[in-house]
């Protein structure tokens, strides 16, 4: 979906709308999670910052706003096409790479902060999160942390969503008529939602979207970061507003140190 022409295009137009919590947070929770994140390392003076999934830049123009180096990652070049104009409008100096943070090869020991926000830590399964967790902490400076966050293992079944179609001309998968099938599946033992979409276009042909989407706790986070050997973790479920059930304390962030 983050790769695809048309669709990337509606997602960074969703991106943009600093009023809903969608593909990313309200303009005012963003920079309330930005501000409580160089609080954490105010004592370090300007540090250079990887901010991975970073899209269209809404927190990484934040960081360099406060003369940190910043470093922006994201796999959707539509994203990253605005990044970088948005950062030359703004004269922010933001380095930006358009890749998949999986597939990504950077020099040891470069940064004092990596940020990966708004639950992306969840839509990968075990093998690549330890890949990141590994490949984090191989950039990472000694002492530097890892901020991200995840959703919470509680009130599972309430996220899931009934069956659901719709017909359109056009609309957010496609700028032709389509018809779109959604549903999800709990599994709720591994503690893991899969939201999925068929998109049928206007010559009966199918493309399907899958969402796999895991829960965490304390302990589940704690785990796996000590696969990766980082020393210490503290966690943190007020940073967020109280809304619906992706907001609030229902968001756990993860600060995870080298």
């Amino acid at each position: 979906m983050w790769t695809d022409k048309y669709i990337s295009k509606q997602l960074l137009n969703v991106h943009l709308n600093p009023d809903i919590d969608l593909a990313s947070r309200k303009l005012k929770t963003i920079q309330k999670t930005a501000n409580w994140i160089l609080d954490l390392v105010q004592d370090r003076g300007n540090i250079n910052i990887l901010d991975l999934g970073c899209g269209p830049g809404l927190y990484s123009e934040l960081f360099a706003r406060k003369n940190n180096s910043v470093t922006g990652v994201d796999i959707s070049k539509t994203s990253i096409e605005y990044a970088i104009q948005s950062a030359l409008d703004k004269e922010l100096d933001i380095n930006y790479i358009n890749a998949n943070y999986l597939e990504l090869d950077l020099e040891r020991d470069q940064y004092d902060l990596v940020a990966l926000i708004y639950t992306d830590f969840g839509v990968l399964n075990p093998t690549e999160r330890l890949t990141l967790l590994n490949f984090v902490h191989k950039v990472l400076k000694k002492g530097g942390i890892f901020i991200f966050d995840v959703l919470k293992d509680t009130k599972i079944k309430t996220r899931s969503t009934p069956k659901t179609w719709e017909a359109k001309e056009s609309g957010f998968w496609n700028d032709t008529p389509y018809l779109a099938l959604s549903e999800s599946f709990l599994y709720e033992a591994e503690k893991v939602i899969l939201y999925q979409h068929n998109i049928y276009d206007k010559d009966d042909q199918c493309q399907t979207y899958r969402f796999w989407t895991h829960f965490f706790n304390e302990e589940d986070i704690s785990k796996e970061l000590k696969q990766s050997k980082f020393t210490r973790t503290s966690f943190r479920d007020d940073i967020l507003p109280n809304g619906d059930i992706w907001n609030g304390d229902n968001v756990l962030f993860s600060i995870a140190e080298k």
